[in-house]
């Protein structure tokens, strides 16, 4: 059996999540509506960012930046104990819930550290925004990328 989690003895859950395919699926269908994706990150997102890193010291924000694609690339420097993989994606949930918006979607990953020693970075993508009927603006959104280092 292949176990899910240390202790687990089913190998399987005790159900679906159907009840949230139609919300998820309102998001991914904003996501790829062209223009849905708002300017000035730097406006928008990053005084949000900035003041929660001066409120909370467990990630360092190092560099935040427009990509070719549109996202908002935020790098992250992890301040707690090393290796702490729930206590630092606690963290960065605590940074999302500054700039986010009624509807995101997030997605953690591990990937490897551009540079010297490739080490490994936990690596977060957001996706947040404004959908119809739930908002008073025209819909809109985010794309975000979350690097954070000196997890792993």
């Amino acid at each position: 059996m292949a176990r899910r989690w240390d202790g687990d003895n089913r190998g399987l859950g005790i159900g679906d999540a159907l009840q949230l395919v139609s919300g998820a699926s309102e998001l991914v269908a904003a996501f790829r509506q062209p223009a849905w994706v708002a300017e000035q990150p730097e406006i928008h997102l990053l005084p949000h960012v900035e003041a929660w890193c001066e409120r909370d010291h467990r990630l360092a924000l190092s560099d935040a930046y427009t990509d070719d694609m549109d996202a908002y690339i935020l790098d992250c420097e992890w301040l707690g104990p090393p290796g702490n993989v729930g206590a630092a994606r606690a963290a960065v949930f605590s940074l999302i819930g500054s700039f986010a918006e009624s509807a995101t979607y997030v997605r953690q990953r591990r990937v490897a550290s551009n540079g010297v020693g490739s080490t490994m970075k936990l690596q977060f993508e957001v996706g947040t925004g404004e959908l119809a009927p739930d908002t008073r603006f025209v819909p809109h959104g985010h794309a975000i990328v979350i690097n954070v280092a000196r997890v792993l």
